[in-house]
């Protein structure tokens, strides 16, 4: 984050040694630590006022001998003592005839070592730097220097003076040095133009850079506020909210006033709208009742794609057939295992149809459905594939049917280097009978790629709890397929005895029929608990003690390894981020650790990854400890399902501590032991989907802290926030086309 300033003489320097702000001149004496992928860097200062320093910071590049003039604050390091924590700096430009030349001769442009550097200032003086600044075509005035050359010198000279320019920019508005060199890599010597241009190209097309961000650059170079790309940019920001939270499409009249209230204006957007379905970037189309639907077009062609594959696979010429009748008998007769009516409907309908869903909650027997039906085809000679959305989920139906199964990205086979996945409808899978369990968690993007790879003739079954909360990601995939009432569809609502010993169980399928789940303190239950806190301070001390002391204490479950806390927020004393750096404190041991931003991680940390890492296979919501943290290089090394995971650059951002996560996180994961947070500060969360799926997250245990208002508030709210979607609607359509 510098810029180049000429030295004019001696500088002002505001020196506080004593206090936290500081602002100084010093020359580079080494560079310690570097990091390329993110800009942070661990330099040794030495300074006028102040001697010998430490400064860390966004100080890619720098080498020994640069004179700069620094600006930050003063932090005392638990290891290494006291730094400067770096802002911003300016480096100050060589005035002298030895200090360009030292300058030059420091390798840092390209086609410039030190003979060319002696030749360069003789030949141009003082005067060296403008000419590489403004007149670089004169560089061939210099014996030695031909045409090529002098071409690499002025782009390289370019490419450096525009790298540090454009992190100065940024970071003057905010950007955090890890994603100022994201956009110093996008566009190279152009970035800064690209940045002056139009800012709200940054919000579509790098990482990290949202709306808000790219609206604050633009408002400060002085973009008017009806300036057209801000209105476009505000339209899909609005739209990209929304996918946020799940919908696929908005109503017209929801989006211009979303966006309306996101840009602060009483603008008409129509034209503004009306441009960006010109350019392809969004589609109109109208819903069954006549209304107006926008929805991005690439959210637009994944619910098309899955209503085409569907339906493809609905009308695909059945399978060999097979005699269900006897099939049934013979694994009656091998398993010793008479099916349940409703689980035998399931299986028939899989054994003689193309596609079936099957839901149902807890204890209702689909495992069990599901492990006949692969008997029965596995004795027949089919290829059978099983998968899931995550690893955790895919290592559970591996275990529950005794046969391989695979998450859905390495189902499809994902390649890393292309961003694509091998399977498609150009090569599809091979497979006989697919099972998708936990298809409650599949977005609409995920399920597109997934149904265009099943080929004609495959029996497809997707296993799920349609009751659970939907996707974390847009669409409400299982729901809409089960809405349209053009698939077959079995719900198991049978509770089997052995599950009805299960508090957890009676619970669960008491909140999904709205009813009050039993809190009482029954010594009998066993592993349904409730906790009566109704202030929030108080809550937050008793989840806090369960995990570190009680439960641990009494059922003998590791703190970190076996209790999951779930919230349904993220702020407040019952929030994500309170919780975790209260439970972080108190389980991680003390030692080595690395800071990313606000975060602080150490050995033995609990983390989850929050955005799919195609590369590194890790996908968003898996959960792994942090086995090696160093704070030097920048590294951790994380272990997800015992596989240790190098992670270092900009990838750290995608880590959060886990100890607590909200309840959409923890989708297809299963716990021994979940302690619940829920309190009246939750309302606007409150939901019966979000309380059933955080009880049916746990195996073992069950601890509710909170008030019975916002147990019964939750209970009794049913499906307020509706998603936008439009699958429904083209499943029931003859032509699901876009």
């Amino acid at each position: 984050m510098a810029r180049h300033e000429p030295r004019t003489g001696a500088a002002e320097e505001a020196v506080t040694l004593d206090g936290r702000a500081a602002s100084f001149e010093a020359t580079v004496v080494r560079t310690v630590y570097a990091n390329e992928e993110n800009g942070f860097s661990v330099v040794r200062l030495t300074g006028d006022a102040t001697g010998a320093v430490t400064a860390t910071g966004p100080l890619l590049g720098l080498r020994e001998g640069d004179r700069l003039r620094v600006s930050g604050r003063w932090v005392e390091h638990p290891r290494f003592g006291r730094q400067l924590e770096v802002s911003s700096f300016v480096q100050l430009l060589p005035s002298s005839l030895d200090g360009i030349r030292r300058f030059l001769a420091s390798r840092r442009i390209r086609g410039i070592g030190p003979k060319t550097a002696e030749r360069l200032v003789a030949a141009f003086g003082l005067d060296t730097l403008d000419v590489l600044d403004h007149h670089p075509e004169r560089l061939v005035e210099v014996r030695g220097i031909g045409r090529p050359t002098a071409q690499r010198i002025a782009t390289s000279w370019q490419h450096q003076r525009g790298h540090r320019e454009v992190l100065l920019f940024l970071a003057s508005h905010g950007v955090t040095a890890g994603v100022a060199m994201k956009v110093a890599r996008r566009y190279g010597a152009a970035a800064l133009e690209v940045v002056r241009s139009n800012p709200y190209r940054l919000s579509e097309e790098v990482v990290g850079i949202g709306f808000l961000t790219a609206d604050r650059i633009a408002r400060g170079l002085g973009v008017p506020a009806d300036a057209p790309e801000r209105l476009e940019a505000g339209l899909l920001h609005s739209l990209a909210r929304a996918a946020e939270e799940g919908h696929t499409a908005l109503r017209e009249p929801r989006l211009l006033e979303s966006a309306r209230r996101v840009l602060e204006t009483d603008a008409d957007l129509s034209s503004a709208l009306g441009r960006i379905v010109e350019r392809g970037l969004v589609v109109r189309r109208a819903d069954a009742d006549g209304t107006t639907l926008i929805a991005t077009a690439a959210l637009d062609r994944a619910e098309g794609g899955v209503a085409r594959s569907l339906r493809r696979l609905l009308e695909a010429e059945p399978s060999i057939p097979i005699d269900v009748r006897r099939a049934l008998a013979w694994h009656r007769d091998v398993s010793g295992l008479a099916l349940e009516p409703q689980q035998r409907t399931a299986v028939e309908l899989a054994l003689t149809g193309q596609v079936v869903v099957v839901t149902g909650g807890p204890g209702t027997g689909k495992t069990t459905l599901v492990r006949a039906l692969v008997e029965i085809l596995n004795r027949r000679g089919d290829t059978i594939e099983l998968a899931a959305p995550t690893g955790r989920a895919a290592k559970r139906l591996a275990e529950a049917t005794g046969r391989p199964a695979r998450t859905i990205h390495r189902l499809l086979e994902f390649n890393p280097s292309s961003a694509s996945f091998a399977r498609s409808g150009d090569d599809p899978l091979d497979a006989d009978l697919l099972v998708i369990d936990e298809a409650s968690m599949l977005d609409v993007e995920l399920a597109d790629c997934l149904l265009d790879a099943v080929p004609d003739g495959c029996r497809l079954v997707l296993v799920g709890d349609a009751d659970q909360l939907p996707s974390v990601g847009p669409g409400n995939v299982l729901g809409d397929i089960i809405a349209c009432g053009q698939v077959a569809t079995v719900r198991l609502d049978h509770v089997f005895r052995q599950a009805e010993a299960s508090r957890i169980v009676v619970n669960a399928h008491r909140i999904n029929h709205g009813q009050m789940p039993l809190l009482d303190r029954d010594p009998e239950s066993g592993d349904f608990f409730f906790v009566a806190r109704d202030d929030p301070e108080a809550a937050a001390d008793t989840v806090v003690d369960l995990v570190v002391n009680r439960i641990p204490g009494r059922f003998g479950l590791h703190p970190v390894r076996d209790i999951q806390v779930l919230t349904p927020m993220h702020r407040g004393p019952l929030g994500v981020a309170a919780l975790n750096h209260r439970l972080q404190e108190l389980l991680a041991p003390p030692g080595p650790e690395l800071a990313v931003g606000a975060r602080h991680f150490r050995q033995g940390d609990k983390v989850m990854q929050v955005r799919n890492n195609y590369e590194l296979d890790i996908f968003n919501g898996d959960i792994g400890r942090v086995e090696a943290a160093d704070g030097e290089q920048r590294e951790l090394i994380v272990s997800f399902d015992d596989r240790p995971v190098r992670i270092a650059g900009d990838n750290l951002d995608d880590l959060v501590p886990a100890y607590a996560c909200t309840v959409h996180k923890s989708q297809g994961s299963e716990y021994p032991a979940v302690v619940l947070a829920l309190h009246r500060q939750h309302h606007v969360m409150l939901e019966r989907n979000l309380l059933y799926t955080a009880v049916t997250r746990a195996r073992r245990l069950v601890v509710v802290v909170g008030s019975r208002a916002a147990v019964w508030r939750a209970v009794t709210t049913a499906s307020v926030r509706a998603r936008c979607t439009t699958l429904a609607d083209r499943l029931r359509t003859s032509d699901p086309q876009p």
